[in-house]
């Protein structure tokens, strides 16, 4: 249960955007930032690696923004918003894929 949550805070295969320079590792930096026990350099470098792969930079920016914020995934998934629904399944999927590549790292 604590893996999922792990995922699902951290966290549609969709075309993966070659991040750029300014861009690339923003869910890694988040996280390494973040408080959290479970966030070790490795599971932050997998998570962004899955990351890379999965969501398009503003999917990586939005969900790094879960970091300093998890009240915010909230207002995103109960969001009606087409968008927030769209990123939703993304992250969702994200997360997933997350949680079965990484979740063994901490």
């Amino acid at each position: 249960m604590k893996h999922v949550l792990v995922a699902l805070m951290l966290a549609a295969i969709t075309v993966p955007a070659v991040p750029t320079p300014a861009d690339a590792g923003t869910l890694r930096r988040a996280c390494l930032k973040s408080d959290r026990s479970a966030a070790s350099r490795r599971m932050c470098r997998c998570m962004q690696q899955v990351a890379d792969r999965a969501l398009p930079r503003g999917d990586q920016r939005l969900a790094a923004s879960f970091f300093d914020d998890p009240h915010r995934a909230q207002e995103i998934r109960q969001s009606d918003r087409l968008s927030h629904e769209r990123f939703w399944k993304r992250y969702k999927e994200f997360s997933a894929t997350f949680a079965a590549s990484c979740g063994h790292l901490n």
